[in-house]
C-alpha cells in the first residue's frame, strides 16, 4: 500500500454524520463561571499575570490545567510526551485574569529534532511568566523531576505543586517529603492538591491571586484558551491515538489537518495521522481498520462537543520516515 494512500477503510466511521442524540450537548461552561456574577467594582485594579506550569512527563500538567480552566484545552493520556506545545488556558475570576501556560514535559533526550523543540519551548515560557507552578508526583522527587527544579529561573517566584494527593496512601509521610523539598530551594508556596478535586483547584486559585500583577486583562473575560479550533482538533485526534495505541505507538506519531471547511453548523475535516514506519500503520488501523475506526469515531464525539456542532471526519494513515529527526519536517508539522 502507498504511504500516500489512505487506508480503505480510514473513512469508515469517522466520516459517518452523527445522528440527532449524538450532536446534542451541553454547552461548555464559561470560563468566568467561578466569578461571582457582580459587576466589578471599579476601586479595586484588575490583576493579570502569566503563569507557567513546569515539571517532568507525566506529573499532570495537562490535567491540572484543564481543571484550572474549566474545560479541557490541552490534551492527556498515560504515554509521555502527550504535551508537545505551548498552551495557554485563560481563566477570570472577579478581577483576576490566570493565564496558564502548560509546557511540554522537559526531554532528558536530547539526540531528537523533536526532542529540542520541545525543551527550547519550555525555555522560552519560563522567560516570559511572572509565576512558575512546579508540578511534581506528592511524595516523589526522582532525577527528571531534579533536572526540571534545576532549570527553574531564580528570579522569578515558583510554586511547588504537589499533584496527586488522591494517591497517597499515608499522608503522615508528606510531612518530611516536604520539608526535604523545602530544603532543595525557597519556594514562594506548597500547595499539595489533586487536580481532579475542584476544592482543591478553587483554593489554588487564592493562593496564587496575590502574585498576579495589577495590570489590565490580555484576554476577554470569557476566553478559554489562544489556540485555535484547527489546532485543538489535531490534538484531540492526536489524544485518542495515543489512549487507543497505548504503549504499541512510538510518541514520535502526529497529526495534521490536511483539510477544514465550515458548512453552516456542519464541519468537514480531514486529517492524516503521521507514522514513521509501515509497522506503525498497521498498529493504527488495526484488524480490519477497527482501531482506527474507533479513533475517529471517539475523536468525532468529542470534536462535536467542543464545538456544539455536527463534524464529518477523515482520518488517513501517512508513513514518513524520520520526521522527528528532521528539524525542517518538525516545524511543518507545526512545531514551534
Amino acid at each position: 500500500m502507498n504511504e500516500n494512500t489512505p487506508s480503505p477503510s480510514a473513512a469508515s466511521p469517522a466520516a459517518e454524520l452523527p445522528d440527532s442524540a449524538a450532536a446534542a450537548s451541553t454547552p461548555a461552561p464559561s470560563a468566568s463561571a467561578a466569578s461571582s456574577g457582580a459587576a466589578l467594582d471599579p476601586s479595586v485594579p484588575k490583576r493579570c499575570g502569566l503563569i507557567a506550569i513546569v515539571g517532568r512527563p507525566n506529573v499532570g500538567k495537562s490535567t491540572l490545567l484543564n481543571a484550572l480552566v474549566g474545560q479541557k484545552v490541552s490534551i492527556t493520556s498515560d504515554k509521555a510526551q502527550t504535551t508537545r506545545h505551548r498552551i495557554t488556558g485563560v481563566r477570570t475570576i472577579d478581577e483576576a485574569q490566570f493565564v496558564f501556560v502548560d509546557t511540554p514535559g522537559f526531554q532528558m533526550k536530547h539526540n531528537a529534532a523533536l526532542n529540542r523543540t520541545l525543551n527550547r519551548t519550555v525555555h522560552s515560557v519560563l522567560g516570559d511568566v511572572d509565576l512558575v507552578l512546579y508540578v511534581l508526583e506528592a511524595g516523589r522527587f526522582g532525577l527528571d523531576d531534579a533536572k526540571v527544579l534545576s532549570l527553574l529561573p531564580e528570579d522569578k517566584p515558583v510554586v511547588m505543586i504537589a499533584n496527586k494527593l488522591d494517591a497517597v496512601q499515608r499522608r503522615a509521610e508528606l510531612a518530611p517529603w516536604l520539608k526535604s523539598m523545602a530544603e532543595r530551594r525557597s519556594f514562594a508556596e506548597f500547595v499539595p492538591l489533586s487536580a481532579k478535586k475542584e476544592s482543591d483547584v478553587t483554593r489554588l486559585f487564592k493562593i496564587l491571586k496575590p502574585y498576579l500583577p495589577e495590570q489590565g486583562w490580555f484576554y476577554e473575560e470569557d476566553a478559554l484558551t489562544d489556540r485555535s479550533e484547527k489546532f485543538l482538533a489535531s490534538e484531540i485526534i492526536r489524544e485518542k491515538l495515543f489512549r487507543l495505541t497505548g504503549d504499541e505507538l512510538p510518541y514520535t506519531s502526529t497529526v495534521v489537518i490536511d483539510k477544514w471547511e465550515d458548512e453552516g453548523e456542519l464541519r468537514r475535516i480531514s486529517a492524516s495521522i503521521v507514522v514513521e514506519r509501515d509497522a506503525h500503520k498497521g498498529m493504527i488501523i488495526g484488524s480490519g481498520g477497527e482501531r482506527l475506526k474507533r479513533i475517529g469515531s471517539e475523536a468525532r464525539q468529542e470534536l462535536e462537543h467542543l464545538m456544539q456542532g455536527r463534524v464529518f471526519l477523515e482520518l488517513w494513515v501517512k508513513v514518513r520516515s524520520g520526521w522527528a529527526d528532521t528539524e525542517e519536517r518538525v516545524r511543518s508539522y507545526g512545531y514551534e
